[in-house]
């Protein structure tokens, strides 16, 4: 998301869960009040990728959503969900969206995704981000673009090698175009081992009970007929990005 045009100004939203509207949230509290925060459970077996929201391992895991947007109120809101879990050499993520206007042209491995229908999960495996975040941005055709930066918008690609150790599914195909614009349900999920991120950040803190880091998750749409830019951590900023660490909320492992 290296090229992404600065979004200027800021808008606040719950999310209802039907996508017929959306009601402006009063902009009072400090971004500290507005920190989100999740637990993530330790998986007791390994599970299967396969992009299948429903199976028993993910019906009984809580989700997060995004709750706020960012720029001018969207025509278009997506309902927009994501779990996670983790065992001793990997963390979990499944997304879901309840989209409209779905489109996929980037194909291969650190192309711009976010102009698609794209969900993100940005993160310092760490308690603080002065060491630096990576931004794994995956559109609803599973190609990713995955970066570490310890200055905003300067990050490094992870090395292709990296990203092969990855587990990645989704259930649409891996291209869609053209867009797709009636009511349509997707999901992406991965295996990230974190053995991998040692390498670009050596601080690591691995996952284990009450170990915390600091993340947050977006969906964003930049070059679709419908573009939109959700969170879920609040973004308090004025001039609105989301490589912004200091607006992490916070994942804590149980």
């Amino acid at each position: 998301m290296l090229s992404r045009k600065v979004v200027i100004g800021l808008g606040v939203c719950v999310v209802a869960a039907s996508l017929a509207g959306c009601a402006a949230a009063p902009r009072k509290g400090s971004s500290g009040e507005r920190r989100m925060h999740y637990q993530v459970n330790r998986l007791q077996e390994p599970i299967v990728i396969d992009a299948n929201w429903d199976k028993p391992v993910w019906r009984e895991t809580k989700p997060l959503e995004l709750g706020y947007y960012v720029g001018k109120q969207p025509e278009h809101m997506p309902k927009v969900q994501a779990k996670l879990g983790y065992d001793d050499e990997h963390v979990y993520v499944i997304w879901r969206v309840v989209d409209r206007y779905v489109k996929a042209v980037a194909t291969e491995n650190q192309g711009p995704v976010y102009k698609d229908s794209c969900a993100e999960f940005f993160f310092t495996p760490d308690a603080e981000v002065d060491g630096g975040y990576f931004n794994l941005e995956m559109n609803c055709g599973g190609t990713m673009l995955f970066h570490f930066a310890v200055v905003p918008r300067q990050g490094s690609p992870i090395d292709a090698a990296d990203i092969a150790k990855m587990e990645v599914a989704h259930s649409l195909p891996k291209r869609v175009d053209p867009e797709i614009e009636k009511p349509t349900t997707w999901t992406i999920e991965y295996r990230l081992p974190v053995s991998i991120l040692s390498k670009y950040y050596p601080g690591v803190k691995k996952p284990a009970p009450g170990v915390v880091w600091r993340a947050n998750f977006y969906k964003c749409a930049d070059l679709t007929s419908h573009p939109h830019w959700l969170t879920w951590s609040y973004l308090d900023s004025p001039r609105t990005d989301f490589h912004t660490p200091k607006s992490f909320g916070t994942i804590e492992f149980r």
